[in-house]
C-alpha cells in the first residue's frame, strides 16, 4: 500500500520560461526538478550499512595499499552505534575480510585490515558480487552503500558482468560509489557502475588523497535522509519529451538517465535523497500550441523509502507544472535553469570530444574541448575550464592525452570540483 507523506520531500520545479507564445506551433522548454530530503530534528538517525570493496592486487603495493588501509580505518572510527560494516578484498579472486556486523569491536576490525597484503591480479566483478551479498545480510532500515576502490582494469574479470551486478544492486536499493586509484583504471567502467546505481565517481590521483576522498564520500553518505527515490511524471496530451536524451541529472554529478515512456507516463529511479545537497533533474520538453491562459503541462510525484522509520514506497504530494500562453508574449527566463542547461552541455561537449579522439580526429576533439572550456567559464567553473582548455591545447600541439589527463577531463565534465 502506498502512503502519502508530504513533508518528507522538498521538490522545487522550475521551467526555463513559464510563458508561451500563443502564436507558435510548438515551444521547447527545460524543466528543472530540485529534490532533497527533509528530516525532523527529533527523528532517529538513519543507520548505515556500509561495505568496502578494496583492490589489493599486486599493483597496489607500497604506499597505495597503506593509505587505503589508513583511509578505511578512519571511516570505521566515524561509524555510529547501530551502523553495520563489511569489508571485501579482491585480487583475481574475492574474499570476505570482515563479514557484515555491527560496528562494536573496532580494534579487532583494524587489526584485520592491517594484515592485508598485496597479491594477484584484478577481478572487479568478483568483489562487487561478494559486496552485494554482504550488504544484503542486514539491509532493512538502513542506507546501503558500497565503496568500490580499484587501481586496475579488471583483467581477470568480466566488465559486462560488473554492469549487470550494478543493475542488480540498484534493484535492491544498493548504491555503489567507485574510487579510481592512480592512472590506469577503466574510467568508462567505473563511471557506468556509479551511474547505474546513483553513486558517485572519485579519482584518487595520488595515494595521499585516499583519506580525503573516502572522507568526502562518507560525509555524503551521512547526509542521506531518504532512499530508493523514484520520479513519477505524467505529461499532458499536448506535451512530449524531446526524442534524444530528454532527461539527465545535472547535480551533484551529471548523469544521462535513460527512460522508457509508457504513453505519457514514466517512472525513473533516482536513488538516495540527501538533506543538505539537492539532486537536480533536467527534463527537455516540447509543448504544442495552447489556447490563451494557464495550462497544466505535467504532474510530478516522488516515491521513496524512509529507512529511519522503516517504511517503504511512500509518496510525496503531487506537484503540478503550469505554463501561461500569451498573445503578447513576454519571456520570463529563469537563470538557474539556464545554468543547469550549461552544466549538461559541458558534459555532452566533452563526451563528443572523447568520441572524436577515439576516431582519430584530434583537432575536432580539441575544438570541442575548447567549447566545453568556454561553457565551464560561463558557469563560473574556472578550475574545470582550466583542465578542459589544457587538454585542448595539448591536442592542438600534436600531443597525446595521458591516462591521468583523460580521467581529469572526464571528471571535470561531470561535476564542479571542490577546491581543497
Amino acid at each position: 500500500m502506498l502512503t502519502i507523506e508530504a513533508m518528507k520531500v522538498d521538490l522545487k520545479p522550475v521551467l526555463s520560461d513559464p510563458h508561451l507564445d500563443a502564436k507558435q506551433k510548438s515551444s521547447q522548454r527545460q524543466l528543472s526538478l530540485s529534490l532533497s530530503a527533509r528530516i525532523d530534528e527529533d527523528e532517529a538517525n538513519v543507520h548505515l550499512n556500509l561495505c568496502l570493496v578494496l583492490d589489493h592486487s599486486g599493483s597496489m603495493e607500497g604506499k597505495p595499499l597503506s593509505t587505503v588501509k589508513q583511509a578505511a580505518m578512519q571511516i570505521i572510527e566515524k561509524l555510529n552505534k547501530g551502523d553495520r560494516l563489511s569489508i571485501i578484498v579482491f585480487d583475481h579472486q574475492a574474499k570476505i575480510l570482515i563479514p557484515n556486523q555491527s560496528v562494536e569491536n573496532i580494534p579487532d576490525i583494524k587489526q584485520k585490515i592491517q594484515t592485508l597484503e598485496v597479491k594477484g591480479g584484478t577481478a572487479i566483478d568478483e568483489g562487487i558480487k561478494l559486496g552485494i551479498q554482504q550488504i544484503a545480510v542486514r539491509q532493512q532500515n538502513a542506507v546501503s552503500h558500497i565503496f568500490l576502490l580499484t587501481d586496475g582494469k579488471n583483467k581477470h574479470g568480466d566488465n559486462l558482468r560488473c554492469l549487470k551486478l550494478a543493475q542488480l544492486a540498484a534493484e535492491y536499493s544498493i548504491t555503489i560509489n567507485t574510487l579510481g586509484f592512480g592512472a590506469y583504471w577503466n574510467q568508462d567502467l567505473l563511471e557506468q557502475i556509479a551511474d547505474l546505481t546513483g553513486g558517485t565517481l572519485a579519482f584518487i590521483e595520488k595515494p595521499e588523497q585516499a583519506i580525503m576522498e573516502f572522507a568526502k564520500l562518507f560525509n555524503r553518505l551521512q547526509s542521506i535522509g531518504l532512499t530508493n527515490a523514484h520520479l513519477m511524471m505524467e505529461l499532458m496530451p499536448n506535451v512530449r519529451l524531446a526524442e534524444l536524451k530528454p532527461i539527465a541529472q545535472v547535480a551533484p554529478e551529471t548523469i544521462e538517465l535513460p527512460i522508457q515512456l509508457e504513453g505519457n507516463y514514466f517512472c525513473l529511479r533516482l536513488g538516495d535523497l540527501m538533506v543538505d545537497r539537492e539532486r537536480i533533474i533536467l527534463v527537455n520538453l516540447y509543448i504544442n500550441k495552447l489556447s490563451l491562459g494557464k495550462h497544466q503541462i505535467a504532474s510530478v510525484q516522488i516515491r521513496y523509502d524512509d529507512p529511519a522509520l522503516g517504511r517503504e514506497k511512500l509518496l510525496s504530494n503531487i506537484f503540478v507544472i503550469e505554463v501561461e500562453s500569451q498573445t503578447s508574449y513576454q519571456p520570463k527566463v529563469r537563470e538557474e535553469v539556464k545554468a543547469y542547461v550549461l552544466t549538461l552541455a559541458k558534459y555532452r561537449q566533452t563526451k563528443i570530444a572523447e568520441a572524436k579522439l577515439q576516431q582519430g580526429d584530434r583537432l575536432g576533439a580539441a575544438t570541442m574541448l575548447q567549447t566545453a572550456a568556454k561553457t565551464a567559464l560561463q558557469l563560473g567553473d574556472r578550475q574545470g575550464a582550466t583542465v578542459l582548455q589544457t587538454s585542448a591545447t595539448r591536442l592542438q600541439a600534436g600531443n597525446e592525452l595521458s591516462e591521468r589527463e583523460q580521467k581529469k577531463t572526464r571528471l571535470v565534465s561531470k561535476t564542479i570540483l571542490e577546491i581543497d
